[in-house]
């Protein structure tokens, strides 16, 4: 009963706030501040970027909420743009080459020195999302761009390991993983 009043007065806020109801507009900005901070945080692992998806998550909000479709729900939608603003930014900035955490072993020290505690819900969500976009666009590439990040990214080896199982130069391995992810670039149209 207590979700179907919170669903009914918040669709009373969307419906407010698509008037130009300003003081409507702040609840729901106050309601899911956490949610879109947590989202971007979880995304940017950093405050100030975390701080700047979220100012412009809301403003896209505002922006559009007269296009939101009320039979949809209202926390998926802000959950969507919060994702996609956040890759956005993630897009902009110049990404660090992993290759360049890399051992003289073949390992990676950045994810070698990581907690791995276990993944929360979210993040195995997450992981089933990716798997689900990435599988299919992996099996466009060659068996060995195939085997390569399948090893590294499903199963958790590191270049060195995988150069064991496939008894190929570590070199290789790591070569073929750089051009993988490139093609895998230019099949998504990343």
């Amino acid at each position: 009963m207590s979700q179907n009043l919170t669903e009914n007065s918040e669709q009373k806020l969307i419906r407010k706030a698509r008037r130009g109801d300003q003081r409507a507009l702040e609840n729901l900005v106050q309601r899911y501040l956490p949610v879109v901070f947590g989202l971007s945080w979880r995304y940017l692992r950093n405050k100030a970027d975390a701080e700047d998806a979220v100012q412009e998550v809301f403003v896209k909000i505002w922006r559009n909420l007269r296009k939101f479709n009320q039979q949809k729900s209202f926390k998926t939608w802000i959950c969507e743009i919060a994702k996609n603003t956040c890759l956005d930014m993630i897009k902009k900035k110049k990404a660090i080459p992993f290759s360049a955490f890399e051992s003289n072993e073949g390992g990676n020290y950045l994810t070698e020195t990581l907690a791995t505690a276990g993944l929360s819900p979210v993040e195995l969500a997450e992981r089933s999302m990716l798997k689900r976009v990435f599988k299919p666009a992996i099996k466009n590439l060659p068996l060995g761009y195939q085997k390569v990040l399948n090893m590294y990214y499903w199963k958790g080896l590191n270049f060195r390991e995988i150069s064991e199982t496939l008894n190929q130069p570590l070199n290789t391995i790591k070569s073929r993983h750089r051009r993988a992810v490139i093609s895998l670039e230019r099949l998504l149209d990343l």
